[in-house]
């Protein structure tokens, strides 16, 4: 009996311990992950399991990140573990990964930490300092937290990785910008020429200006186009010229820009008066870069000092130059001319006395992560056939009945619309009107462009008012004018319950700050003949009204309306979609004029005759229209304050840069990446409470939680008395 007991414990502990080892077995071959997170956060989104999943070359990711840092520093080494397994587990063969050792061992680096730190250097991956705590003594510390990206020849690498915040959407938009490189540059027909104008003249000055090195420069700069060469499968041109030896030179070194230096004589150096060039050029068809190679600082009462260009860093913006040149990103239109904000960065230079355009930087460093940049100037060009997005940065002059006619053809393609226009243009008063007047603030016109008339064909239209709302941005007031907070009304905030989160690009955006906007308004019964789909992505607070008539931004005297039935929810910003008909069907198409301000423009370039104008008039050209276009998209949003550097940021890491960054995906068709960019959303405010919630929870805390106690007293006391009651009836018996 006691053999046949003792034989069946080690049967059942050999059988529970064959379920315990299989079950291991099975877990190594169907592994999966769990995120219980909101947004998904621990997990990768659909892009980047697309875009490792599709690799058509080895991908290696080479990982230098030193160990056993100090919080928080620790949690981004994990969390970047955890980021590239999950990468590695939905992509294919060409995926790997590898984490470099670059710790010292206990002070002494070992040769293998050596030969690793050496490579992090080659790649360009240098420690940073971060602050450390131990024992209550603030230390810093110098560590490696970099990464490089191997795609076949291709390099690139992310320096400083300092937190987690939007790491999966740099990675994954690194990877997607090295496979269109590799497809963009084995595509090109022609290669990049880099030129290099160097007057050996400048060598006789050089050590006068504190430019010792600048004799090695030419060799320098020859092996750092030939190492660059080498990733970039053999696509860059090198030649060097000296504009000293060759005096034809110096018109082409002008025509680039490049820097010119001029000198006196130096009678006690036998140095002769002379001129020379520095500079470095990368061209490509009709766009070129100019990369200076000598930089001037004028400093007060020290004077002018010269400084070579950081040579080392070279490689980095050559790379960087033939991004820019080859276009591997998405072309993105964006419209010029007509008053329109500038957002392309270059801000054109303003008449004689008078100040220069007023150029926006934040818009073009954001779009140009994942799209080239295309200016489009409606007077010299139409819109090309590789554009899929236009934004119309707040044109302030009337457009012409052809570039309207440009604008609504190229919507009936299937393509989409990104428009900020104002309601009002701002005029600020000369000195005279101050002076005659007593005008001290600007006057606000109604604007109209001519695009108003196409919106409101195609079903909405912008109010000719500015939204104000009680729920706005708080001005913090010095003490000088009495201290506490001012209300900006024109600048609403947005708040979640107001935000459509229904739209998968919108669903992480929390909160907006919206400056100077104008309600819009949906003609529903156009937009139900057109078949059209109307979303609104947000919209004001009910504490909102509209301002009309004579409009004044001063806060200082905006007042909100007595009356609260004037206040109410108004939309501000719309998406509409679908098949748009045209607004010019049924009307005459409209001519381009072109004028001519010199009569011999006219002429043929070849010599001949012109024709008469009887004859001319008997040509006719016939162009394709489109009356009803296929599916296409309109995002409007009625101010152009949005798009400007005071409101996004150029590092795009508010909520304000990735809302207005997920539109432009959202309409060029990449929802995919506008999702992951807001996946990890630092801006996530709590709700709103109501009054007569916050009332109940005070109530409770001082009141039901003393009761609560009472109760479970009283609870407490009652049981024990009925036990004691059951107690006493049994020995009774």
């Amino acid at each position: 009996m006691r053999f046949s007991q003792f034989s069946g414990k080690y049967i059942k502990f050999t059988v529970y311990l064959t379920i315990v080892v299989l079950i291991n077995l099975v877990g190594l071959t169907l592994f999966f992950r769990l995120d219980l997170t909101q947004n998904k956060v621990y997990s990768i989104s659909d892009a980047s399991r697309e875009v490792v999943a599709t690799l058509s070359e080895p991908l290696t990711i080479n990982v230098f990140f030193t160990k056993n840092l100090p919080a928080p520093h620790n949690n981004t080494e994990r969390y970047l573990h955890d980021l590239l397994e999950e990468y590695s587990y939905h992509a294919n063969q060409f995926f790997n990964y590898r984490f470099y050792d670059v710790n010292p061992d206990e002070g002494d680096v070992s040769p293998e930490t050596k030969r690793n730190q050496d490579l992090a250097k080659d790649y360009g991956i240098f420690p940073v300092q971060i602050q450390a705590i131990e024992k209550d003594e603030v230390k810093f510390m110098k560590a490696y937290m970099g990464l490089v990206l191997i795609h076949g020849d291709i390099i690139e690498k992310v320096p400083n990785i300092l937190n987690t915040d939007g790491l999966e959407y740099k990675l994954t938009t690194a990877i997607r910008k090295l496979n269109n490189k590799v497809s963009a540059l084995l595509a090109l027909p022609e290669k990049i020429k880099v030129k290099l104008f160097l007057s050996s003249s400048l060598n006789q000055v050089a050590p006068f200006m504190g430019l010792n090195q600048l004799p090695e420069v030419p060799a320098r700069i020859e092996r750092i186009v030939q190492s660059a060469n080498g990733k970039t499968y053999g696509k860059l041109d090198y030649r060097f010229f000296d504009p000293s030896r060759d005096s034809s030179l110096e018109e082409a070194a002008q025509k680039y820009q490049i820097l010119q230096l001029n000198w006196p004589a130096f009678q006690k150096s036998n140095i002769a008066a002379g001129k020379g060039f520095a500079g470095l050029v990368m061209e490509y068809q009709q766009k070129a870069v100019n990369i200076p190679l000598i930089q001037v600082f004028k400093i007060p009462i020290i004077g002018t000092q010269y400084k070579l260009s950081n040579l080392d860093q070279m490689e980095t913006v050559i790379n960087s130059s033939l991004e820019a040149l080859i276009d591997i990103n998405q072309d993105l239109g964006l419209l010029t001319g007509f008053g329109s904000v500038d957002l392309s960065g270059t801000g054109p230079a303003g008449p004689t006395g008078q100040p220069a355009a007023e150029t926006q930087q934040s818009f073009k460093a954001l779009a140009s992560q994942n799209y080239s940049i295309k200016t489009i100037d409606l007077a010299q060009e139409g819109l090309p056939d590789s554009l899929q997005c236009l934004v119309v940065p707040g044109p302030t002059e009337p457009l012409s009945d052809y570039d309207l006619f440009s604008i609504d053809q190229f919507l009936m393609q299937g393509k989409s619309l990104a428009i900020f226009l104002d309601a009002f243009k701002e005029v600020m008063p000369d000195q005279q009107q101050r002076m005659n007047m007593g005008m001290q603030g600007p006057t606000y016109l109604p604007l109209k462009t001519g695009i108003e008339k196409l919106l409101a064909h195609y079903g909405i239209r912008i109010n000719q008012s500015v939204l104000m709302d009680e729920n706005c941005y708080k001005q913090q007031m010095g003490a000088q004018f009495g201290g506490g907070e001012r209300p900006i009304y024109f600048a609403p905030l947005i708040k979640n319950k107001n935000i459509n989160n229904d739209l998968k690009f919108m669903q992480n955006i929390k909160g907006l700050i919206a400056v100077k906007l104008s309600p819009l308004t949906l003609d529903l019964n156009r937009i139900k003949a057109n078949d059209l789909k109307a979303t609104q992505i947000f919209s004001s607070s009910e504490k909102s009204w509209e301002m009309k008539g004579r409009i004044n931004l001063n806060p200082m005297f905006i007042r909100p309306p007595q009356a609260s039935e004037t206040q109410k929810s108004f939309p501000l910003a719309y998406l509409i979609e679908g098949a748009f008909p045209s607004y010019f069907a049924g009307k005459p198409i409209p001519e381009k004029i072109v004028e001519a301000d010199d009569p011999q423009k006219a002429l043929p370039s070849d010599g001949s005759e012109a024709p008469a104008a009887g004859e001319m008039s008997k040509i006719k050209d016939q162009r394709p229209f489109v009356a009803q276009g296929q599916p296409g998209k309109i995002f409007l949003l009625a101010s152009t304050e949005m798009i400007k550097d005071n409101v996004i940021d150029a590092e795009g890491r508010n909520p304000n840069d990735m809302f207005i960054m997920n539109v432009i995906d959202y309409l060029n068709g990449r929802e995919d990446i506008a999702v992951m960019r807001s996946k990890a959303q630092r801006f996530n405010p709590l709700d709103d409470t109501h009054a007569e919630t916050k009332t109940f929870v005070k109530a409770f805390n001082i009141a039901g939680l003393p009761v609560l106690v009472v109760v479970f007293g009283l609870g407490v006391w009652w049981r024990r008395h009925s036990r004691k009651k059951r107690i006493q009836a049994m020995f009774q018996k």
